[in-house]
């Protein structure tokens, strides 16, 4: 299986996903990137956003929502280590929306630059989970 990539990812509660796999797309931190079997060794930040997990056979890629994290290519394959991660089929749309106006009732509420700041963070969360569900 040489042109298959072994991928994991890692959440701190648990290993979410251990398999060969044709490519995987990781929402890098200044840009999207795919890792194929073979790829150099690399290192890098991840943003919140979809990771694709493309199996191979003509099957749709698997998402899933990332909150941030690290992603390290090495000669062994990929390995993610992300903050918080949802398969987006998972995620509560609704949900996501309602606590998007909240977050965003909060930055209006923010009493001084911190609560602000907190509130803008969690909108632009949401925001990425939202946009997730509706790509």
């Amino acid at each position: 299986m040489a042109d298959k990539l072994h991928f994991e990812l890692v959440s701190p509660e648990r290993l979410l996903n251990s398999a060969e796999v044709e490519m995987v797309v990781v929402p890098g931190e200044d840009g999207d990137f795919g890792v194929l079997a073979g790829h150099a060794p690399f290192m890098s930040t991840i943003r919140a956003g979809v990771i694709g997990i493309h199996a191979g056979g003509g099957a749709a890629p698997q998402r899933v929502f990332i909150n941030g994290g690290f992603a390290e290519v090495n000669d062994k394959g990929l390995t993610i280590l992300a903050e918080q991660a949802i398969p987006v089929a998972e995620i509560d749309a609704e949900a996501v929306a309602r606590e998007l106006a909240n977050a965003r009732e909060d930055i209006k509420l923010a009493k001084n630059a911190a609560e602000r700041d907190h509130a803008e963070k969690a909108a632009a969360l949401l925001e990425a989970k939202l946009g997730a569900v509706r790509h």
